[in-house]
C-alpha cells in the first residue's frame, strides 16, 4: 500500500529521529573506517555497498536497528476490532506494557497506562489469593469516542495489581478531518473525556457497578514532552456517591510525541471557557424550563399534580431510557412514558407509535410489551369497553432525544388518553430548539457519546452445558440427603431442548410456535402408564447455585426434583441465549417420569 506524500514524509521524518536518537550514522562512519583499515587491499580503490552492508550485519547493527525500530501498542484486550492498519510508532525495548501491533500512521494516538491502585479500603483485611484459588476480581472498562477497552481482571486487594495499557485514537470525525493528523490545538477542542468504569466480579461471576468516572485528558497536551502522571479518586455509586472507593495512579503520553505542546495556561483557559459555556447552557435551558411549566400550569390547576419531570434520575427511568434509545436506534418512533403504575406509585415505561397509529406501551424491566386501546368516556355505560392489560394507570408527559410533550388532556388517565402527538390542545410540546440547546450531540460535556453495544462474548453452548452439569449435581445431593437415589435420562433432556428455544422465542417476539410438536414428542418418550411434569423456568444470571435455591421455592418444582414413585426418571436441560454486553437468558426445564400407581 502507497502512502500520500506528505504521510510518507512524515514517516521518514520520524525514522530519521529514532535513527539520530541511536546515533546509527556516526556507528556506520566508525564501521567503514574500520573496515577500510582492515579489509581494504592495496590495489582496491573503493568498497562496494554489499561489501558494507556484509560488515554492518556482522557486526550486528542492522539487527540492533530493526529492534530499536518496534511499532507498539497496548496490551489490553480491546473489544471492538479495527481493520490493519500501517505501523509508525516506537518505543523503547525496555517497555513491559506495550507490544508489536500495526496502527495507522496518519492518526495521533493517547496512551494510558493505569500502573496500579491504593486505598480501596474495603478489601484491606482480604488475604492474597493462592495460585489457582478463584477470588472476586476487579475489571477496568473505558469508553472513548467510540472505542472500547477493557483490562485483564486483578483479584480485589487493597492495593488491586492493575498495570494495563490503553492506545486510544484521537481524530476529529467531521468531514475532510478523517486522514488528517490531529496537531495540538485540534485536540484541544475535543472535549470528550475517557470515561473509566471499575466492575467487580465475585467469585460465583456476579458482577457489580463499583465506581464510574470521566477523565479529563486534555492536560496532557500542556505537559512537556506530552507526558503527564496523575491520580484518579474513583467515588461509589447511588447512595455511597460521596464515599472515596480507591485511587488510580494513571500516565498519560501521547503517540507520535507532539512536535509542539501547548502552554498549561492555555488549556486551562479553554476547559474554563468549555465550563462556563455549558453552565450558560443550561442556565438558559433551566430560566425556559421554569416559564414553559408556568404556562402549563395556567392551562388548569389540577396540572399541579401531574408527573411532568423535566429533571428525573431513578432505576426504572435508566431503563426507560436505555430502551427508548434502542427502538430509535432501530428505526421507530419512541418515547419514555412518566407516570403512575397502581396505588399512585411514579414509574416510567416506553411508548412506540406505529405508522398506522397503534400505541405500544414497553415495559424496560420486563420486556413485556401491551398494545393501547383507549376507552372512549362518550359511550354509553352499557357498551362493553376493553379492559386494559397494562399496569399504568396516569401519564404525564412523553419525551425522547427531541421532543417533550406535557399531557394536558382533561383526564390523565392512561385509559382514555388520547395519542395524537400533533395535537396542542392535548400535549403541550417543549421548544424542540431549547432541546437541542442542551441535548444535542456536541451541546454540552456534561453529556458524553453513548458507547457502541459489543457482541457477546459468552460461548452459549458450553455454558448451557456447565449450568446443566452443575444443576445435575445440585439435585442428586439435595436428593440424596433426603435418602433417594438419582437416574437420569439422557433422551428425556434432549427432549426438552425445542421447548426451551420455543420459549425464548415467544418471550422476544410474542409469537408461539413448535408447542404442539414438543408436547407430541413428549407422549411418544413417556410409556403407557408413566406420567410426565415438566417446570421451565428463566433467569437473566448464570449462577446454577444461585438459581438451584430458588426453583426450591417453587412447589411444582419441589415436587419434581423430590419426585418419589416407581421408575423414577429425572431430566433437566439448559439453553443459554446471548445478546450484546454478554447479556443472556437462561432457560432451565426440569423434568421427570414415573410409573403411575392405582
Amino acid at each position: 500500500m502507497s502512502l500520500p506524500p506528505e504521510k510518507a514524509s512524515e514517516l521518514k521524518q520520524l525514522i530519521h529521529q529514532q535513527l539520530s536518537k541511536m546515533d546509527v550514522h556516526g556507528r556506520i562512519r566508525e564501521i567503514l573506517a574500520e573496515t577500510i583499515r582492515e579489509e581494504l587491499a592495496p590495489d582496491q580503490q573503493q568498497l562496494s555497498t554489499e561489501d558494507l552492508i556484509k560488515a554492518l550485519r556482522r557486526r550486528g547493527i542492522i539487527d540492533d536497528v530493526m529492534k530499536e525500530l518496534n511499532f507498539v501498542t497496548d496490551s489490553i484486550d480491546q473489544e471492538l476490532p479495527s481493520s490493519p492498519k500501517q505501523p509508525v510508532c516506537f518505543t523503547d525495548r525496555q517497555s513491559t506494557l506495550l507490544k508489536k501491533t500495526n496502527i495507522d500512521p496518519t492518526r495521533r494516538y493517547l496512551y494510558l497506562q493505569v500502573l496500579g491502585g491504593k486505598a480501596f479500603l474495603e478489601h484491606l483485611q482480604e488475604p492474597e489469593p493462592l495460585p489457582g484459588q478463584v477470588c472476586s476480581t476487579f475489571t477496568l472498562c473505558l469508553h472513548f469516542r467510540n472505542q472500547r477497552f477493557r483490562s485483564k481482571p486483578v483479584p480485589c486487594a487493597c492495593e488491586p495489581d492493575f498495570h494495563d495499557g490503553f492506545l486510544l485514537e484521537v481524530h476529529r470525525e467531521s468531514l475532510g478531518d478523517g486522514t488528517r493528523m490531529a496537531d495540538s490545538t485540534t485536540m484541544l477542542s475535543i472535549s470528550d473525556p475517557v470515561h473509566m468504569v471499575l466492575i467487580k466480579t465475585d467469585i460465583f461471576g456476579e458482577t457489580t457497578l463499583v465506581a464510574s468516572y470521566f477523565l479529563e485528558w486534555r492536560s496532557v497536551l500542556g505537559s512537556e514532552n506530552g507526558v503527564t502522571s496523575l491520580t484518579v479518586e474513583l467515588m461509589g455509586v447511588g447512595t455511597e456517591s460521596k464515599v472515596s472507593v480507591g485511587i488510580l495512579n494513571i500516565k498519560l503520553e501521547m503517540y507520535p510525541p507532539l512536535n509542539q505542546t501547548l502552554s498549561q495556561e492555555v488549556v486551562n483557559t479553554q476547559l474554563a471557557l468549555e465550563r462556563q459555556k455549558t453552565a450558560e447552557k443550561e442556565r438558559l435551558f433551566l430560566v425556559y424550563a421554569k416559564q414553559w411549566w408556568r404556562e402549563y400550569l395556567q392551562i388548569r390547576p389540577s396540572h399541579n399534580s401531574r408527573l411532568v419531570k423535566i429533571f428525573a434520575q431513578g432505576d426504572c427511568e435508566d431503563h426507560a431510557n436505555l430502551l427508548c434509545s434502542l427502538l430509535l436506534g432501530y428505526g421507530l418512533e419512541a418515547f419514555v412514558c412518566v407516570g403512575t403504575k397502581a396505588k399512585g406509585i411514579p414509574h416510567a415505561w416506553v411508548m412506540t407509535c406505529g405508522t398506522d397509529g397503534t400505541v405500544t406501551f414497553w415495559e424496560s424491566l420486563t420486556g413485556h410489551r401491551y398494545i393501547h386501546k383507549p376507552v372512549n368516556p362518550d359511550e354509553s355505560p352499557v357498551a362493553e369497553q376493553p379492559k386494559p392489560l397494562y399496569p399504568y394507570r396516569t401519564i404525564g408527559c412523553v419525551f425522547n432525544h427531541q421532543m417533550f410533550l406535557g399531557n394536558c388532556q382533561p383526564s390523565d388517565s392512561v385509559e382514555i388518553c388520547v395519542f395524537d402527538l400533533n395535537d396542542e390542545s392535548k400535549w403541550k410540546p417543549m421548544s424542540e430548539e431549547a432541546i437541542k440547546s442542551v441535548c444535542a450531540p456536541g451541546a454540552t460535556t456534561s453529556l458524553p457519546p453513548f458507547p457502541p453495544l459489543c457482541a457477546s462474548t459468552i460461548d452459549a453452548s458450553v455454558t448451557s452445558n456447565e449450568i446443566e452439569m452443575q444443576l445435575r449435581l445440585l439435585v442428586s445431593e439435595h436428593r440424596k440427603d433426603l435418602g433417594l437415589t438419582t437416574v437420569w435420562e439422557d433422551q428425556l433432556s434432549y427432549l426438552l431442548s425445542p421447548a426451551l428455544a420455543s420459549y425464548e422465542f415467544e418471550r422476544t417476539t410474542s409469537i408461539s410456535a413448535g408447542n404442539e410438536e414438543f408436547q407430541d414428542a413428549i407422549r411418544r418418550a413417556v410409556p403407557d402408564g408413566h406420567t410426565f411434569k415438566g417446570f421451565p423456568i428463566h433467569f437473566v444470571y448464570r449462577n446454577a447455585r444461585r438459581a438451584f435455591a430458588t426453583c426450591l421455592r417453587s412447589p411444582f418444582c419441589e415436587e419434581i426434583i423430590c419426585c418419589r414413585g416407581d421408575q423414577v426418571r429425572l431430566a433437566v436441560r439448559v439453553r443459554v441465549f446471548t445478546y450484546p454486553e454478554s447479556a443472556c437468558a437462561v432457560w432451565i426445564m426440569f423434568a421427570c417420569k414415573y410409573r403411575s400407581v392405582l
